[in-house]
């Protein structure tokens, strides 16, 4: 079946999930969130549309996450950006669109800046953000917790998202704080359009702002949802997330 789960190997980290389809470029990459998988309704109908129109599309779970092999607690943010550089080396020719839902926008703006770096400006298309993230292990903890996290090695917090807590390891905490974006210009010349509800409890639409002021390309916009939360999975907020797509695939 065309599009079906498949696993890359690999000699020195975890077994890869991952779903691929071939056809027209550039190719539509879906990074999702923090605990979450490429099963998801955004990531579903992304792929769904571009099977649907016979262009070229990735969705990967991270190690640790979904159908992918690995401890999830031992994972990093540049564990998880090896990941995904890792099958878009493998599956990937030519030029990329990447999407990044919450600390999936973090992992597109650092694999981005990697791919950039070493392929040159064409290897990048474009990118969409879906309130993205980056440097919420600066903005996204108190002190206190924090301080819990670099003490006792976690944080465990209950979230309305899923039955199992979010954890937090001191490592990937760590990982983060060593990649902060935000504080300096991120030097990614490509299109980027950023997508943000106004009532996302989770992540301030300040950051995509923030975000947008730090990204040294010309062609950046920011549209901010009325009435949309931090998932942006309804109806109309996946047809604007289909739309910024399709735009930049264009």
């Amino acid at each position: 079946m065309t599009g079906a789960i498949d696993y890359l190997d690999r000699a020195a980290r975890p077994r890869l999930a991952y779903r691929h389809i071939a056809g027209a470029g550039p190719t539509i990459a879906f990074l999702p969130g923090y605990m979450s998988d490429m099963a998801g309704g955004k990531a579903t109908a992304l792929f769904d549309r571009a099977a649907a129109e016979g262009r070229a599309c990735l969705l990967l779970d991270y190690a640790g996450c979904g159908l992918s092999d690995g401890l999830f607690a031992e994972q990093t943010l540049l564990d998880w950006r090896g990941d995904v550089l890792d099958l878009i080396d493998a599956k990937v020719e030519g030029p990329v669109i990447i999407v990044g839902s919450s600390m999936g926008g973090w992992l597109m703006l650092l694999t981005a800046l990697a791919l950039t770096a070493r392929d040159g400006p064409g290897r990048v298309a474009g990118l969409v953000g879906i309130a993205a993230a980056p440097d919420f292990t600066d903005w996204g903890f108190t002190a206190e917790e924090k301080a819990i996290i670099l003490a006792e090695g976690q944080l465990r917090e209950d979230t309305s998202y899923s039955d199992q807590p979010y954890v937090t390891t001191r490592r990937f905490w760590q990982s983060g704080e060593a990649n902060r974006l935000l504080d300096a210009d991120i030097p990614l010349a490509c299109p980027v359009r950023l997508l943000h509800g106004q009532e996302d409890g989770d992540v301030p639409p300040e950051i995509s702002l923030r975000l947008a002021a730090a990204l040294t390309s010309d062609d950046v916009q920011v549209t901010l949802v009325k009435g949309g939360d931090h998932r942006l999975s309804r109806d109309t907020d996946i047809a604007l997330l289909a739309d910024a797509v399709a735009r930049l695939t264009r």
